[in-house]
């Protein structure tokens, strides 16, 4: 089966259904989201901003704490729905603000993405190195639930310095698997060399900085490359044909379209 391991929350459902179909998907991983890009009335610069509006709230710092977290409940609530509507076809990962103590982030663990039966914590998108390093009460919550992955956005804004501060994390907590989400973007060749060395890093396949990330991660680290979308804002038809076209042998594009996924969730 082929599964899309990073997809948001699309609405309706029966529209995220109708893509997967299309592209010969048989499982989504489906992550909350703020912006529902979806909804915009056409592919304009004007239209697209309008929809993107809510995250550069979020991110500029417009919310307090308070307003943050209930803003992050919503969206999971959406997520538990578009899950629920079709159990067969989606399972979810669950977002874990940063910030909160070791026992506020593994209470939140426990309740909200264990809880749920989501499958994995994420996704994170750090602006800053030291945003990175507030992921660490995040990895000692997860290790103490044998094989829960984090998903880490790690382009841009990502620098350097920050996947070299997840680098050190997945060093120090080697029991917890960690998805480097867009294959590290410009540091692609980085992470993908850490990946051979790191069993527990995992390389997302999507919105790749090249064509050639993509072929080189393929080729040097099958078991731990994982296909998605990151639908709306990825295509995962053209995702998957950019596996396939990229794929050393059809062994490694079955593992990489869906056999790796299916094996790190247990799905």
């Amino acid at each position: 089966m082929i599964i899309d391991s990073h997809q948001h929350v699309i609405l309706p459902t029966s529209m995220q259904l109708e893509g997967m179909d299309r592209a010969g998907v048989g499982k989504a991983v489906l992550f909350a989201t703020t912006p529902h890009v979806e909804r915009a009335k056409s592919a304009a610069l004007a239209d697209i901003d309008r929809e993107m509006q809510a995250l550069y709230r979020l991110l500029g710092g417009a919310f307090t704490e308070q307003q943050r977290r209930a803003q992050m409940e919503g969206t999971i609530e959406e997520l538990k729905q578009a899950v629920a509507t079709a159990p067969d076809r989606f399972a979810g990962f669950g977002p874990v603000p940063l910030g909160l103590s070791d026992d506020d982030t593994a209470a939140w663990v426990e309740d909200r993405v264990v809880g749920n039966a989501f499958r994995g914590i994420g996704e994170f998108t750090p602006g800053s190195t030291a945003q990175v390093e507030q992921l660490e009460p995040v990895f000692r919550a997860a290790s103490d639930h044998a094989g829960l992955p984090l998903w880490v956005h790690t382009f841009n804004p990502v620098a350097p310095d920050g996947i070299a501060a997840l680098m050190d994390l997945c060093r120090r907590y080697p029991s917890v698997p960690v998805i480097f989400g867009h294959g590290g973007g410009y540091s692609w060749m980085d992470v993908t060399a850490f990946a051979k060395r790191h069993p527990n890093a995992y390389v997302d396949l999507s919105a790749a900085f090249t064509p050639l990330s993509v072929k080189t991660a393929l080729f040097e680290v099958p078991e731990q490359c994982l296909f998605s979308s990151d639908a709306p804002f990825g295509e995962p038809e053209l995702s998957r044909r950019l596996v396939e076209f990229a794929s050393p042998s059809p062994e490694v594009t079955a593992l990489a379209l869906g056999g790796n996924t299916a094996r790190l969730l247990g799905l």
